[in-house]
């Protein structure tokens, strides 16, 4: 059996993956592979690495400092996230991350960042061998719409994995897993709401099919959800999702509500850990 983990985004509600990550990583539970998005990616490779608590420790840290994220960075360099503050002073000097790990575990372990290419808005699914060479990739994944540039790499320019799949199950059905443990960021109530059409074609009138994605998002996110709990019924997924609806801001600091959202995944996590090692055979 190829067990895989599949990651959902969602900005500062990452810190729920983040909780049940570490619960993961505390009953040393196995995988044959990964696919993260956005923020998924971002906390996701941490699992690879085997840091537990990091996530939620630098996001505690740094989310406050002004330069980090919010209005600053955005008027500096047109990301509401610091590209040189939180890409490389916080993994390379400031809250290390442990690539050789990483690298190490990824030779087994393949972990894949989903990027949506700006020009065609189609998905791409990047295999991670090492996340400070492709640093990039990730901060791509990670680039959420309106307001981050897009990341160039190689000849084409990327956003946020999100956009074109948010919850990239069926790519993973399709390289063979045969049993998957999906982390949702939204509770079993949600359903996505459509973009302005007048914002989408306002801020990327040049790039006609990333504005029919955006426009379709909503859509296909919410039919995605659906054949997701068929393929839960069906017993060829074990869905992680919030007990209760997140109600925490994409670009949070508070320190408090990021600790409460984390908290709240290891709860959830810690409830459902017996029943996943049961799915997966691992008890």
């Amino acid at each position: 059996m190829k067990i895989g983990l599949v990651l959902e985004g969602g900005a500062m509600r990452g810190m729920y993956t983040a909780g049940i990550l570490d619960i993961m990583m505390e009953h040393q539970i196995k995988i044959n592979g990964a696919i993260g998005v956005s923020a998924g990616a971002l906390f996701g490779v941490n699992y690879l690495s085997g840091q537990n608590g990091r996530v939620i420790r630098y996001n505690k840290r740094f989310n406050s400092d002004k330069n980090y994220m919010g209005i600053l960075p955005l008027l500096k360099e047109g990301n509401i996230i610091s590209t040189k503050y939180a890409y490389h002073d916080v993994p390379y000097e400031l809250d290390v991350f442990d690539d050789a790990a990483y690298r190490k575990a990824a030779e087994e372990i393949p972990f894949y960042a989903v990027v949506t290419e700006v020009e065609t808005g189609r998905p791409k699914y990047v295999r991670i061998r090492s996340v400070y060479k492709q640093m990039d990739v990730l901060r791509a994944s990670a680039s959420m719409p309106f307001v981050s540039k897009p990341v160039k790499i190689g000849d084409s320019r990327y956003l946020d994995g999100g956009i074109s799949d948010s919850v990239p199950f069926e790519w993973m059905y399709g390289n063979e897993y045969d049993r998957l443990i999906v982390v949702l960021t939204r509770d079993l109530s949600y359903r996505k709401e459509p973009m302005s059409p007048a914002l989408v074609k306002v801020c990327y009138r040049k790039y006609p099919q990333l504005q029919s994605q955006l426009l379709r998002r909503h859509t296909i996110y919410n039919e995605a959800i659906e054949a997701l709990k068929q393929r839960e019924a069906d017993g060829q997924a074990f869905v992680i999702r919030p007990s209760v609806p997140i109600e925490i801001g994409c670009i949070e600091s508070d320190p408090s509500k990021l600790q409460a959202v984390y908290e709240l995944g290891l709860n959830d996590g810690e409830a459902q850990i017996e029943a996943l090692k049961t799915y997966l055979g691992q008890e």
